[in-house]
């Protein structure tokens, strides 16, 4: 796991090495243990390293091959890399390093574009040929590896987070409405390849961008699952059940491939705990686990210890249990925001950051239980989306998730922010007709899992995470395993109240409490009720001169929110203020003015 960046010039002269220092600089809490540059013509590259895989210096990056004519920047882990490189070694390739890095090298000289084919991980990488300056950017499947770029006719840039092209500088950094119009729509995501800065975009999941040293590029997109009843297994519960088991067994056991230790972070829910018990089954003993919860906050109850508490037990786990005071609060918001690449609204992210920077001081590696809602149907929005028609589907899931109106979005925003059409609708309606979703609930599932769910909650567990350098490893994100999820009948996911199949893997191995439980989540009650002192943040936040001049958001509006702070909701009951100060807040922590 680490950081990367680069400029590509078009316009004959030499890349910006002080740029691409700045950039470099700006991933350092991603990549703490090692820095690395390289230029040669037209391409200079970054990057910052988090030792995992090969902890000597031959892995150190840039990675040069004189004698392919490569040099690589790479983020992220190969979990299959020992196969692949005993596959290259087979074709006549001679390794130098024990790296991950090296076999993408390898690989790309062997396969080109093609090479992500054969990956099994999270990534993102940059390429260079030395002969033909061809430059080759790649994303993993579920883009759970971030790559942002900026780019004009002169230049493109390249950064494994979007506040280091901000240090690079000559960004555009004025709103994107159309980016905005999303992030008002569906609780802070905006989907790639936009962000909410009009200068700034993402190189989408699953895909390989081949730019030129003339500035033309192509993007390739290499993966899209089916998501439609073409498995042999059936309608039988069972068989599904013995499936996915052995799905997930091969998921967590590939992500435990690392030179250091690996623990869990452990919630107490349903995803987290599976983790422990296939990492049981697989002979793991004396797992680290670490489990997080806050100060009660107007009747709500901050943790979930009771269910944690039962599975390190059960798996004589070595568990860490963290209590964090509410004063503590105003400071880590601050630092979570700092440490966003973009804008979220979920307040689990300054959990996350705490839970981080705790779990730093004793590993550099964790499993967690992101995407298991998205894969497996478990939010409790999905079955009245299954209701539609297949025609239907787009209404359906805009009735279900979207967090307002088009027209009471529009009402919010200054008119120059506001867009006539309704963007966020008009891009899950061309999601939902693509052909290859048999029903509504699949197209929905499609959408999420591939569209919305790599800048949330993919990218939040990321960026918190990153921001310490830990490196968050997702056994539910495994492309095997989203595959046979997507196969799967919908009436296997749906019932039980979600996650059906799921939760019968679990009751196979995990205490029946844990199974039955009321569905979870990682509360922070303090943000979550805009508690003493967070709203005196967002107060200050909303009323600076920085977001009077800024004029997103009516006057009125916000003075609304502000004389009602814990009263304005979507209509999945998020808070509005939240929502609305959180881009606030982020803009200014970034310093865009």
């Amino acid at each position: 796991m680490c950081g990367l960046s680069g400029e590509v010039r078009f316009d004959g002269r030499r890349p910006d090495l002080a740029a691409v220092e700045r950039m470099t600089d700006a991933l350092e809490s991603r990549g703490p243990d090692g820095r690395g540059a390289w230029s040669q013509a037209a391409v200079a590259l970054g990057h910052r390293r988090l030792r995992i895989i090969d902890l000597s210096e031959r892995g150190a990056q840039p990675m040069v091959d004189a004698q392919l004519g490569l040099t690589s920047v790479f983020n992220g882990c190969i979990y299959n890399y020992r196969e692949l490189r005993t596959r290259l070694e087979r074709l006549g390739h001679r390794f130098f390093s024990d790296s991950d890095t090296e076999v993408v090298v390898k690989a790309y000289a062997e396969w080109g574009r093609e090479c992500v084919e054969s990956f099994v991980g999270m990534f993102a990488f940059a390429v260079v040929e030395h002969r033909t300056g061809r430059v080759v950017l790649g994303r993993d499947r579920l883009g759970i590896k971030p790559l942002y770029v900026t780019e004009d006719a002169d230049r493109l840039r390249f950064a494994s987070s979007l506040p280091a092209l901000l240090a690079g500088g000559g960004v555009d950094t004025s709103i994107d409405p159309v980016a905005l119009h999303q992030y008002l729509s569906w609780h802070g995501t905006v989907a790639a390849p936009r962000t909410v800065l009009a200068g700034v975009r993402k190189v989408p999941p699953a895909t390989v961008r081949v730019v030129e040293p003339d500035g033309t590029r192509h993007d390739h997109r290499y993966w899209q699952p089916s998501y439609t009843r073409h498995s042999e297994l059936g309608d039988d519960p069972a068989a599904w059940r013995e499936a996915v088991h052995d799905a997930l067994r091969t998921a967590v056991r590939r992500r435990t491939v690392a030179d250091v230790p690996v623990g869990v972070l452990l919630s107490g829910g349903l995803d987290s705990s599976l983790m422990v018990a296939m990492l049981a089954e697989d002979g793991h003993h004396d797992v680290p686990t670490f489990a997080m919860g806050f100060e009660e906050e107007n009747g709500e109850a901050g943790d979930e210890f009771l269910y944690s508490d039962l599975v390190a037990r059960r798996f004589s786990t070595d568990h860490h249990q963290f209590m964090i005071p509410s004063d503590r609060l105003p400071t880590a918001l601050e630092a979570a925001i700092a440490a966003m690449s973009e804008p979220m609204v979920s307040h689990d992210a300054v959990a996350f950051h705490m839970l981080s920077e705790q779990v730093s001081k004793e590993l550099k590696v964790v499993l967690c239980g992101q995407g298991a809602d998205e894969v497996f149907a478990g939010y409790h929005w999905y079955p009245q989306i299954a209701s539609a028609t297949r025609a239907g589907a787009a209404d359906a899931y805009a009735r279900a998730y979207f967090d307002r109106s088009h027209t009471d979005l529009n009402a919010m925003l200054h008119p120059d922010f506001a867009v006539g059409p309704d963007a966020s609708a008009d891009f899950v309606r061309s999601h939902m007709d693509d052909p290859g979703a048999d029903t509504a609930l699949d197209a929905a599932l499609r959408m999420d899992v591939h569209a919305l769910m790599p800048d949330d909650p993919v990218k939040r567990v990321d960026n918190m995470t990153m921001a310490w350098g830990l490196e968050a490893r997702v056994p539910f994100l495994d492309q095997d395993l989203v595959e046979l999820a997507a196969a799967c009948p919908p009436r296997l996911k749906l019932a039980q109240g979600g996650k059906a199949v799921l939760k019968d893997v679990g009751r196979a191995v995990l205490p029946r409490e844990v199974v039955d439980r009321p569905k979870g989540y990682f509360p922070v009650p303090a943000v979550r009720h805009m508690a003493q002192p967070v709203l005196a943040r967002v107060r200050d936040a909303l009323t600076a001169p920085e977001a009077r001049r800024r004029g997103i958001f009516e006057q009125r509006v916000v003075a609304e929110l502000l004389a009602a702070p814990d009263r304005h909701r979507a209509r999945r009951g998020a808070n509005t203020l939240w929502q609305v100060a959180s881009l606030e807040i982020w803009l200014q922590a970034h310093g865009i003015h």
